[in-house]
């Protein structure tokens, strides 16, 4: 084979190499950009965060790892850095504010174990107003599972841009409490309870009235006289 029959066979395998990679390049590309859902069936991922065309996070989905808090920002704005970093999801609104999430966790330690769930909606540009909540932990013998529906009072002057988060005022609880009661319990402006229809420990239906100090002024049944 004489040296200009190699050189033209080297010049033909180098443009079939690069016809070949421009081909796979625009075959590649047309499927990502085809009109139809890519199907998986299965995937691991860390985290996703579901995006709007502009950009703006609407939904994370993430591991405990990638839970955004602290000096992490989302849509411009720092997350909350007291919050305890969960596996879950987090939502936001139409401004890219944060407006909700669902959290989990679950694990043994020193004392026994500790889970828990809680499902939230959040004020405008503030923290939760509502709460799901479901609790299961153990402190040596004793073991705590209870679950509630929970409706807070919030600070007007609370922002998430601001990174301005106060302290809920519990004002409605539907649930089991602290105290192994199952019930439905009101408090006033400051937090105190005022009112609590439940079912005490002995299987019996209380309904009981407090004033500002937590004494009960009233109680319905009256407690007999021994």
């Amino acid at each position: 084979m004489t040296e200009k029959s190699i050189n033209r066979e080297l010049v033909f395998l180098r443009a079939f190499a690069f016809s070949m990679a421009i081909a796979i390049f625009f075959l590649v590309n047309s499927a990502f950009k085809s009109n139809g859902n890519q199907k998986f069936s299965e995937i691991d991922v860390e985290r996703i965060n579901i995006v709007e065309k502009d950009g703006t996070v609407k939904m994370v989905i993430t591991n405990v790892d990638r839970f955004p808090n602290g000096k992490t920002k989302i849509n411009g704005v720092y997350t909350n850095e007291k919050r305890k970093k969960r596996s879950g999801m987090l939502f936001f609104n139409e401004e890219g504010l944060e407006c909700g999430g669902f959290i989990y966790d679950g694990k043994k330690n020193a004392d026994g174990h500790s889970s828990g769930l809680s499902f939230t909606h959040d004020q405008y540009d503030g923290d939760q107003i509502m709460q799901l909540l479901s609790e299961d932990y153990q402190k040596g013998n004793e073991r705590f599972v209870g679950s509630s529906l929970t409706f807070n009072d919030r600070s007007k002057n609370e922002s998430q841009r601001t990174k301005n988060f106060e302290q809920g005022i519990p004002r409605i609880m539907l649930g089991k409490s602290r105290g192994q009661r199952d019930g439905l319990f009101l408090f006033d402006a400051k937090g105190l309870p005022k009112a609590m229809f439940y079912v005490d420990k002995e299987n019996k239906a209380k309904l009981d009235f407090y004033d500002d100090k937590g004494n009960i002024t009233a109680s319905f049944p009256e407690e007999s006289s021994k």
